[in-house]
């Protein structure tokens, strides 16, 4: 028999309460929340007075689901979800990278090589080291009005620099100018402008390629694997991705490559396992994936070699975005689950969150889903609100719930715009 009064543990009773709590302010009848669960209104009455339990987990994921809410929120006492600070439009700063693709149009420095402009450089190789530095950790932070701001001067001055500086200096300018470039393409690359990604990526590899650092050659060969995809010539990215790899496994049978060379390998294998999953190609993306954790084993930790941030975990984060793309939810949450990303910076730490909340979309977790997606937004909010993948995710998730979607899921679909 079911406890009635006093019998009902009050643990049993607390959870009753705030199952009330939340469906009242969602604004649901007892019988509206128990028609979405495909049960009785007297089972959910029984749940709220605490004298039904919900021990089972399938129960407990479909009362959440129900709710637009995570497991974790059924929980007496949980909070609910994070809300971001709204935006302000009246002072909105525009996101976005025009100006640098401004800057690279046309020739960087036809004033220099024709002699028309022979200005000094106006800053030393260590200041403007720092200067990319920095512009690295923008980029990272998705603060790319302020990527394109910098660039306004350190673009300028890097070009200028590589073609006046001392010969002895040289090949270390233009490391900084290869740099400086990738750290663009990576940008244009998170906004969806593919096309200037492209062309950032090639001219990093060129600028990498009279530097003499033949590692950041193959960096920015991976870059412009990204910008492809991105574009969807997904036979130029597999070209340029294999025909990289197959160099470095040439020269680590000969030689065994240093930790920054296994880097730069492995991520060139994640970004393979991309285009495959973008294709459809199953077997290739496990493929690759697998390749890729060989090479991370290898190295033993996590790294940032080329500003990658290669190692065993951002393996595991690659290989959740691989399930996702290939529709595997439920092997993308198995292994994004136990992954500890703490280490990592927050764009990487963002991309996860908002993989899982991708994975749980596909499983019509609505309120798992909302969870990761605002954490993630909370750590990367640019990720979320431009990513086509990420925007794709909230638009489902809105026509799924149709009129009883949660408050925080239509403001954050206004966020990230995804329902124009």
């Amino acid at each position: 028999m079911k406890p009635t009064g006093k019998e009902v543990d009050p643990k049993d009773r607390a959870f009753g309460r705030h199952i009330q709590k939340l469906r009242q302010a969602r604004k649901l009848t007892q019988a509206e929340l128990a028609g979405r669960m495909q049960k009785t209104s007297s089972w959910m009455s029984q749940v709220e007075r605490g004298v039904q339990r919900v021990e089972r987990l399938d129960v407990l994921q479909d009362l959440a689901d129900a709710l637009g809410v995570s497991v974790q929120q059924l929980k007496p006492g949980a909070p609910g979800p994070a809300e971001p600070p709204p935006l302000q439009p009246a002072v909105y700063k525009s996101n976005d990278l025009d100006e640098a693709r401004r800057l690279i149009s046309g020739h960087p420095a036809i004033g220099t090589i024709l002699g028309a402009l022979r200005p000094a450089p106006s800053k030393s190789l260590a200041e403007l080291s720092t200067d990319v530095d920095e512009m690295w950790e923008l980029t990272h932070a998705g603060e790319f009005a302020d990527v394109s701001a910098r660039l306004t001067e350190l673009l300028p001055d890097l070009e200028q620099t590589v073609r006046i500086v001392a010969p002895e200096e040289r090949e270390e300018a233009y490391l900084l100018l290869a740099r400086t470039y990738q750290a663009l393409a990576a940008a244009f690359v998170r906004q969806d402008a593919a096309d200037a990604a492209w062309v950032a990526a090639d001219r990093a590899i060129w600028a990498a390629e009279l530097s003499g650092n033949h590692l950041h050659v193959c960096a920015g060969v991976f870059r412009m694997v990204h910008a492809f995809v991105r574009l969807r010539m997904l036979g130029q990215a597999e070209h340029a991705a294999t025909t990289a790899i197959q160099a470095l496994e040439t020269v680590d049978e000969r030689e065994a490559l240093t930790a920054e060379g296994l880097s730069v390998l492995g991520s060139l294998h994640l970004a393979l396992a991309l285009v495959y999953a973008r294709g459809h190609d199953r077997t290739g993306a496990r493929g690759a994936i697998d390749a890729a954790r060989r090479v991370a084993r290898r190295i033993g930790e996590d790294r940032n070699d080329f500003n990658l941030e290669f190692g065993v975990t951002n393996v595991e984060i690659q290989a959740v975005s691989t399930a996702v793309e290939l529709g595997d939810a439920g092997e993308a949450l198995d292994i994004g689950l136990s992954i500890d990303a703490e280490g990592l910076s927050p764009e990487r730490q963002g991309r996860l969150l908002m993989d899982l909340g991708r994975a749980h979309a596909q499983r019509r977790h609505t309120g798992e889903a909302l969870a990761c997606l605002l954490r993630a937004e909370a750590l990367d909010p640019e990720t979320v609100r431009t990513h086509v993948a990420s925007r794709k995710a909230i638009r489902e998730l809105v026509l799924v719930e149709g009129a009883g979607a949660p408050p925080e899921l239509m403001q954050l679909a206004a966020r990230a715009e995804a329902l124009e």
